[in-house]
């Protein structure tokens, strides 16, 4: 299959309405500004990257070339330059990927990704995280993922930082990241450029084997998929959702799988594969199918 390379890719082009409207949400936040200079001080950055150096394999042309072939291609469609560097972890009975480094990414892959993904659907994985340096999110995307241990940093503090957190801003971190994967799972579209191979990088990601995708099985998913997205879920209540969103453990996958669906039907991602209609973010949102909550502003607590 020939891809094409998507030169002078805007982030923007594709960015989910949810995604920007939560991160707004979270920038507006009294407090954020100074966790950020608390993450800065405490070398988070430096920590993480020196945890995947020390760990993990790092691949190459030489040593895992089928992989890291995946991974070249995956930046070059989506225009990302320099390359980061990428990593291969020990597996975990499902698959996992993460991406660290605000001033000099890098990407992880467990073993189980590189055994059960074939070639079109590590574009599709890799797509998901390259996202993050596309839309130069990096700074929040990694305060979410060491948000566990900096409140234990922070809970003595005596700026006030604990309590801040403790007060919503931990909420809305987690709110935008899972609206960041919405964003995220359509960079990963077209990195891969086709939505059955995403299909199956999804179910794939929800623990099946390849010997179990049938035809069967993905028709039924897809069903699944645009069920969930047709759903409204104002009567659960606001315990039920942050739980829900504050577990790590689930991958959202079919929910996830419903959005990229209604992306897909709206035409957006065809006009922008084409480059016949690069739309502005507000011409895309005002095209896609709306709520009235989302009109009213869509906030995961209330609205999903």
């Amino acid at each position: 299959m020939t891809r094409k390379i998507l030169t002078g890719l805007s982030s923007e082009a594709y960015e989910h309405p949810f995604d920007r409207k939560a991160l707004a949400s979270l920038q507006n936040m009294p407090g954020v500004s100074l966790l950020l200079k608390k993450v800065n001080e405490y070398g988070i950055d430096r920590l993480l990257r020196l945890q995947s150096l020390g760990s993990e394999i790092r691949i190459s042309p030489r040593n895992f070339p089928q992989l890291h072939q995946a991974f070249v291609e995956t930046c070059e469609i989506l225009d990302v330059a320099p390359l980061p560097e990428l990593y291969l972890f020990q597996g975990t009975g499902h698959i996992e990927t993460y991406i660290v480094g605000v001033e000099k990414p890098l990407v992880g892959i467990n073993l189980d990704g590189m055994e059960w993904l074939g070639p079109d659907e590590l574009l599709y994985v890799f797509g998901h995280e390259i996202a993050r340096i596309k839309s130069q999110h990096m700074v929040y995307h990694q305060m979410a993922i060491v948000m566990p241990t900096l409140k234990n940093l922070l809970s003595s503090t005596t700026l006030g930082v604990g309590g801040l957190i403790a007060g919503g801003m931990e909420l809305g971190l987690y709110n935008w990241r899972m609206m960041a994967r919405f964003t995220a799972d359509r960079a990963a579209l077209l990195a891969c450029q086709d939505i059955d191979v995403a299909t199956t990088t999804l179910i794939k990601l929800a623990g099946l084997p390849d010997e179990y995708l049938t035809t069967a099985v993905m028709e039924d998913f897809l069903v699944q998929a645009r069920e969930f997205a047709s759903n409204n879920f104002d009567s659960v209540d606001k315990v039920t959702k942050i739980l829900s969103y504050t577990e790590s453990g689930l991958s959202w996958v079919v929910m996830r799988a419903g959005e990229l669906l209604r992306w897909v039907d709206s035409g957006a991602y065809d006009n922008l594969i084409q480059q016949t209609n690069l739309n502005t973010p507000e011409e895309l949102e005002a095209k896609e199918e709306k709520t009235p909550e989302e009109k009213e502003g869509w906030n995961f607590l209330t609205s999903w």
